[in-house]
């Protein structure tokens, strides 16, 4: 199960409800994904609307968890108005914290994610926050009471895959929290290998949404991720310099 706070998920995929071709595909994308959380920009919809907004229509979010997230948020107190904005809607009380500190790159402003972890923590929130690979950052989001850390394997929708192995391990290896790689991901091979190093979970969107069949790629995802789960827990044979006999040879007649 992956647990974060006080709830309690079967899959460990994380999915993004953007940039799909249309509606339907959206739909059978996120059925056959299996997924249990969706993620969504909070300044996409109209929290207030007492219908449901466009891009989930098709959706019966009466089955789903809802992750906002604070996407176009630049500073901490522009990140915590869009969450209490989410939150007032009584849709959710988990938010993805996403504080923008570079328009070209889409990197995180560690400083305002800091803050924007702090302020919502004391508001109650269960609170996720996007961060980059530094692994003294993740530290510090954890130190304050975050949920789940969640670094970017590569800049947001580049489909780079894992760029920084080693930072990201360590992360893992140090979190007494789930870490759920977010952002970068481009292919089963990426969600393989994260989960693989360890990481309890994955956030998707673009990688989805944006293959030439999103369908299939929803669900070639849900199997690397379960591939690569199991794979860590099965723990993998040492690499080595030279080639070793899969066969016994004691005992064999010569």
């Amino acid at each position: 199960m992956l647990k974060i706070g006080e709830k309690e998920f079967n899959s460990r995929l994380l999915l993004g409800t953007g940039k799909y071709p249309n509606f339907d595909i959206q739909k059978e994308a996120i059925e056959v994904s299996e997924t249990e959380i969706l993620t969504f920009s909070v300044r996409r919809m109209d929290v207030f609307e007492p219908d449901q907004p466009n891009f989930l229509e098709k959706l019966d979010l009466a089955q789903y968890d809802l992750l906002p997230n604070t996407a176009g948020a630049k500073t901490a107190e522009e990140a915590v108005r869009t969450a209490k904005l989410a939150k007032a809607s009584g849709l959710c009380d988990m938010v993805k914290v996403e504080v923008i500190g570079c328009d070209k790159t889409l990197l995180p402003d560690p400083v305002e994610t800091l803050r924007a972890t702090e302020q919502l923590l004391e508001e109650g929130f269960i609170v996720l926050p996007y961060t980059s690979d530094d692994v003294v950052l993740a530290r510090r989001l954890e130190e304050l009471g975050a949920h789940a850390i969640m670094p970017g394997a590569s800049p947001i929708g580049s489909g780079q895959g894992i760029v920084n192995p080693l930072n990201l391990s360590l992360i893992i290896e140090q979190a007494n929290v789930p870490v759920i790689v977010d952002a970068g991901i481009g292919s089963p091979k990426d969600a393989v290998t994260a989960m693989e190093l360890g990481a309890d979970g994955i956030l998707l969107n673009t990688a989805v949404s944006g293959a030439k069949d999103p369908v299939k790629m929803a669900e070639a995802m849900k199997l690397a991720i379960e591939a690569g789960r199991l794979g860590f827990q099965a723990g993998r044979i040492p690499q080595k310099r030279y080639a070793t006999a899969s066969s016994p040879v004691e005992g064999i007649s010569v």
